[in-house]
C-alpha cells in the first residue's frame, strides 16, 4: 500500500504539503492565471485608465498576496492556528469578488472598445479576460475548500 501524503481538513499543511492537499494545491494555479492577466492588460495599451487600473492593482495585489501566503504556509508560519484558517478562507474569498469585479470591468472595456483597437490588442485583451475568469474561478473554488477547512479546524 501506498503511503499519502494528505492530510486532513482540519489542520494546515507545511513544506511540500501545500502541493499535496487541498486547497492549498490552488496556489500554484492561481499565480499563473493572476500573472498572465498581470502581463495581457500590461502589454496593451491602458485606455481607459481607471478601470483597468483597477485590474492592475488586483493582478499585481492578488499575486502578490498569494506567493506571501505561498511561502509563509511552504515556512510553517501558520503553526497550525485555527486563526490562519479563518484568515485563509477571508483572504480568498476577497481575491475571488477582487478578481470578479476586475473581470467584469476588463470584459466591459474590452467590448466597448472592439472596434477602436487593432485586431492584436483586441486578442490579447479577450485572453486577459478569459484568464481573470479563470483566476476567479480557482479563487472561488480555494474559498469554499478553505471554509470547509476552517469548519472542521
Amino acid at each position: 500500500m501506498a503511503a499519502t501524503t494528505a492530510q486532513p481538513m482540519g489542520s494546515l499543511p507545511s513544506g511540500l504539503g501545500i502541493c499535496t492537499t487541498a486547497p492549498d494545491i490552488f496556489y500554484l494555479p492561481e499565480l499563473v492565471f493572476g500573472g498572465l492577466v498581470w502581463i495581457l492588460v500590461a502589454s496593451t495599451h491602458v485606455d481607459p485608465p481607471n478601470p483597468l487600473g483597477w485590474v492592475m492593482f488586483v493582478s499585481i495585489f492578488c499575486f502578490v498576496m498569494t506567493f506571501l501566503w505561498m511561502i509563509i504556509f511552504a515556512a510553517g508560519g501558520h503553526q497550525n492556528n485555527a486563526g490562519w484558517a479563518a484568515a485563509d478562507f477571508a483572504y480568498h474569498g476577497l481575491a475571488a469578488i477582487f478578481y470578479l469585479s476586475a473581470g467584469v470591468a476588463l470584459a466591459y472595456i474590452t467590448l466597448e472598445n472592439k472596434n477602436s483597437k487593432s485586431f492584436r490588442i483586441y486578442q490579447i485583451d479577450i485572453a486577459a479576460v478569459v484568464f481573470a475568469y479563470l483566476a476567479t474561478l480557482l479563487y472561488f473554488i480555494h474559498t469554499i475548500l478553505s471554509s470547509i477547512r476552517w469548519k472542521n479546524f
